[in-house]
């Protein structure tokens, strides 16, 4: 390190101290309840005890490691890895990891002018008082996580469209002329909609899964577990060391039945089961269209195949027709040798034309005997019409 025309040197152990600094932060950006965005450059560890989640909870949203479409409801947050979304969702502020990447920047945007509340107010008016806005208005917690959800189906329809758009013409193409060229693009574009299918089909699953689990549609209520906490608890110091996940969800399951009968909060759930339902049947709708044009792909191997085995058909019957012409053609060659062999005959010597007659006749005995294997091997089917 140079200062001042003079190299000062730096302790290894420091460097390297530096070095793995930088490499356990990642880039997350704060969204609080007004939309105002903070960017953060801090490790896993204060994300760890900022939200009160367990360490494998955030090694989900790792996005070295390759781990699945994944909602889960803990505590005191969501932990949402959708795709190139990996957010953790409070009752108060969301967390959105590579705030710069170009996918996440709509997401960013979106939840910016979707998360202040006011908005919720705007839409309500020109026939409801404020009042009923205020009433009608969703938690927090699922506004954020219905920004995800709409943009994660909004960018998996994009490319299922894109993907549509590129293969159709190719598939056509191929079916048209059969060339290495077009086999190759048909093969990429083949595996592309066999990876985009399993990316769709993983995010469907995942909405399939809480749909069908009352339970962990209830762990998403953020809103409702923060107000019935204990105030005891709540004015104590925060605890910076997250609980377990087995032990949390324990008591959560234990708690919430008591909970939702004293409070009434059963449509709660029916109001996330709505919003859940609608990006499942976009999501289906999108799985679909991926199930259509891998139909339609299979119509195409298909018809490629018949072509095939019928180019095939045709080669074997025009080795058929060769082989019997090479025979034919060997039995009159062999005629021709044996008359032209230096033997003496008797009855060449009195008729000097003879020899041309046999070749004559043993030419039209070949030509016959070629006509006679063809007719028997379409009598027999063995060649086409």
């Amino acid at each position: 390190m140079a200062r001042d025309g003079h190299v000062v040197p730096v302790d290894p152990q420091t460097a390297l101290t530096v070095k793995k600094k930088k490499q356990s932060s990642r880039s997350w950006i704060l969204l609080d309840c007004t939309g105002q965005g903070t960017v953060l450059d801090v490790d896993k560890y204060a994300i760890m005890h900022r939200v009160q989640i367990h360490a494998r909870d955030l090694r989900i949203l790792d996005p070295l490691l390759s781990y699945p479409s994944t909602i889960l409801g803990r505590e005191r947050a969501i932990v949402l890895n959708l795709e190139h979304i990996k957010a953790i969702i409070t009752a108060e502020e969301v967390l959105l990891r590579d705030p710069t990447d170009e996918h996440v920047i709509p997401v960013v945007e979106e939840l910016q002018r979707r998360l202040p509340p006011s908005n919720v107010f705007q839409e309500y008016q020109g026939g409801l008082h404020d009042g009923e806005a205020e009433e009608d208005e969703s938690p927090f917690e699922f506004r954020a996580l219905e920004v995800a959800l709409e943009a994660i189906c909004s960018f998996l329809a994009a490319r299922t469209t894109e993907l549509e758009t590129a293969a159709y013409p190719a598939l056509d193409e191929l079916t048209t002329k059969i060339s290495s060229r077009n086999l190759d693009r048909v093969r990429k574009l083949k595996s592309a909609m066999t990876r985009l299918t399993a990316r769709v089909q993983k995010v469907r699953d995942e909405l399939e899964q809480l749909l069908d689990d009352d339970d962990d549609m209830a762990d998403l209520y953020l809103s409702r577990k923060t107000s019935s906490s204990s105030p005891v608890s709540g004015s104590g110091p925060a605890n910076w060391f997250p609980a377990s996940p087995t032990i949390g969800s324990k008591i959560s399951r234990a708690s919430r039945a008591s909970i939702a009968t004293a409070r009434g909060d059963e449509d709660d759930i029916e109001e996330l089961e709505m919003l859940l339902e609608a990006y499942f049947m976009q999501i289906d709708g999108t799985l679909n269209k991926l199930t259509t044009l891998r139909e339609y792909i299979d119509d195409t191997e298909d018809y490629i195949n018949i072509q095939l085995d019928n180019h095939r058909n045709q080669l074997i019957q025009l080795e058929l027709f060769l082989s019997s012409g090479t025979v034919c053609m060997s039995i009159y060659s062999l005629v021709s040798a044996i008359f032209g062999m230096n033997i003496p005959y008797t009855w060449n010597d009195d008729h000097g034309y003879t020899f041309k007659w046999v070749v004559i006749v043993s030419g039209v005995a070949c030509a016959l005997l070629f006509v006679v294997i063809v007719y028997y091997a379409r009598l027999k089917g063995l060649v086409g019409s």
